[in-house]
């Protein structure tokens, strides 16, 4: 494996990285879609050979296996996630990690299961930048964001941050945006969860919230994501549900809440129906920018 240029992993070593990673062989192309969106997102960033990363968020190594290229031989990610090892399918975190760690970039990785501020809190030492990717909307409330940023300050220079923009160029992205705004509003009632959307921030409130501990916005930049790319059609997918009205049902004590709830999946069942169904959803733009240390 050679050093890469900086910001220059092509996009045709998707399935090369795909394959340090444990996959499902009977559907190799998702993976190689969530590689290319991620190679598109860290090339973005101009990511330098030999850096050291913290990836805030880590899960299964998806990302961790893009960094680990793009810092090459010389550089090192601490890969940070507190999820149990037995939690995922059809492969759990353990397993992922575990396979990752034994292929051609595992001796870049260090895998951490802790929550990010309670690791910082912790552990010596700075890095070069941190990494949030598509990470965020995990995050139960903003406070967390705002706990992480503070707890950054005096250990990396940038943080490079990726999540869904709230906007979509594509008419067939649309559903996702309501899918996910949906998603939110109900997770808002929600004391535990497990869903991959917890709370919705947009760009403009990433920003805000980083401007007010003191990171400072270096650059940013939308990119709209390749078909490939399923996340939309699976959020989609799962507020359409009939389950996501027993969801509410469960959740939600106001009927005015309830209501708004569930005309919000009316939405995204009519904005899916209106290009093709469920299946043809494709995924919102994302929003890629670099905060600057204090």
């Amino acid at each position: 494996m050679s050093e890469q240029a900086a910001g220059n992993i092509p996009l045709s070593q998707a399935d090369e990285i795909t394959v340090y990673s444990i996959r499902d062989p009977d559907h190799p192309e998702i993976e190689v879609s969530q590689a290319k969106h991620r190679i598109r997102l860290i090339n973005s960033w101009g990511i330098q050979p030999g850096s050291r990363l913290l990836e805030i968020g880590c899960g299964q190594g998806t990302c961790t296996a893009v960094l680990a290229e793009a810092v090459g031989p010389s550089g090192h990610v601490d890969a940070v996630d507190p999820a149990p090892l037995d939690y995922g399918a059809p492969f759990t975190l353990g397993q992922a990690q575990e396979f990752l760690s034994s292929g051609p970039v595992g001796s870049r990785i260090w895998w951490h299961r802790a929550y990010p501020t309670e690791f910082l809190a912790g552990t010596e030492g700075t890095w070069d930048a941190a990494v949030l990717l598509h990470c965020i909307w995990y995050f139960k409330e903003p406070k967390v964001l705002e706990d992480m940023l503070n707890a950054l300050k005096g250990r990396v220079k940038r943080v490079y941050v990726a999540e869904y923009a709230l906007h979509a160029t594509e008419k067939t992205a649309v559903p996702h945006v309501l899918a996910a705004i949906t998603r939110a509003g109900l997770e808002a009632h929600v004391a535990e969860s497990e869903q991959n959307i917890r709370s919705a921030p947009s760009p403009t409130a990433i920003k805000e919230i980083g401007a007010k501990v003191g990171w400072s916005l270096e650059r940013e930049n939308i990119i709209v994501p390749e078909e490939g790319l399923l996340d939309g059609s699976w959020e989609t997918g799962g507020v359409a549900y009939p389950g996501f009205l027993n969801e509410i049902d469960e959740a939600i004590k106001d009927p005015r809440v309830a209501l708004s709830l569930k005309s919000g999946r009316d939405a995204v069942i009519a904005a899916a129906e209106g290009v093709g169904g469920v299946k043809k959803v494709t995924t919102m733009d994302v929003w890629a920018g670099v905060l600057v240390a204090p």
